[in-house]
């Protein structure tokens, strides 16, 4: 699968509305509060999260004008997020709290200097904080976009295009 509409067609029919859904969220109109960049970025990054090789194709196949760095920087938030997710779901729900207390002694500079700009690096970040369920990471980076002036549309619109992406995966998947 090379691009968005490879990626519908191959969707088994019982996914329709996640073929629906892949139309809409990735465009400025269905996706308010985003621009076209941040868009292909979150959804870069989400398909990255989802580990799911098609996926990751045909998202990379559509969103071939992102700039280097801005690819760069959506395998940078799949990947310390899928350290810090684990991390700090564990801090968040485990039952002695002391852990909370204890620092993380983890690298990850990435986050202060991500190669592009730093609210875009947080919207990918809450997406693929979204797909892997960790909630304490989820509301850190609500602060940050919010903070740096993303509206709650915005906001929304991320964790829609994370949800969708994680759907495909999920159908092509199942089969």
């Amino acid at each position: 699968m090379t691009n968005i509409q490879d990626l519908r067609n191959g969707l088994p029919d019982y996914a329709k509305d996640i073929k629906l859904n892949l139309g809409n969220v990735l465009s400025e109109e269905g996706a308010e509060g985003l621009s076209q960049e941040q868009i292909h970025g979150i959804a870069l990054a989400s398909a990255y999260a989802t580990k799911q090789p098609e996926v990751m194709a045909a998202v990379a196949g559509e969103a071939e004008e992102l700039s280097e760095a801005t690819v760069n920087a959506a395998k940078a938030a799949a990947t310390i997020m899928g350290m810090n997710n684990v991390y700090y779901r564990f801090v968040h729900l485990v039952s002695d709290k002391d852990y909370g207390s204890m620092r993380a002694n983890l690298r990850m500079n990435v986050i202060g200097n991500p190669g592009i700009a730093k609210v875009d690096f947080e919207l990918m970040s809450l997406a693929v904080s979204a797909i892997n369920g960790c909630g304490m990471c989820m509301d850190a980076h609500v602060h940050e976009v919010v903070k740096a002036g993303v509206s709650k549309q915005g906001v929304q619109s991320t964790i829609r295009i994370a949800s969708v992406m994680n759907a495909a995966a999920q159908a092509l998947v199942i089969g």
